[in-house]
């Protein structure tokens, strides 16, 4: 039986916003130019963003709407979360 914290789980984390930015973000580079099928521009990523490149150090805090994007060493989204 999973782990049910009232407030902490899935249910209450933004799986549902997390899914949505997956499903624009996965697979696509990060760039300054407009969106298109290979890429997303960055300026369409929520305030709340930050970018996790493979080795980076990060905070642990937890916040609910940030949006964490993680991608590959070319540059291209792996996955996201949020917190």
């Amino acid at each position: 039986m999973p782990l049910v914290v009232p407030g902490v789980t899935a249910d209450n984390m933004g799986g549902d916003k997390t899914q949505e930015w997956m499903n624009k973000l996965a697979g696509k580079k990060l760039s300054e130019e407009p969106t298109s099928e290979t890429t997303f521009c960055k300026t369409e990523l929520p305030k709340e963003t930050r970018v996790i490149e493979p080795g980076m150090m990060v905070t642990k805090d937890f916040k609910e709407d940030r949006l964490n994007v993680h991608v590959n060493e070319d540059g291209t989204v792996s996955h996201v979360t949020h917190g």
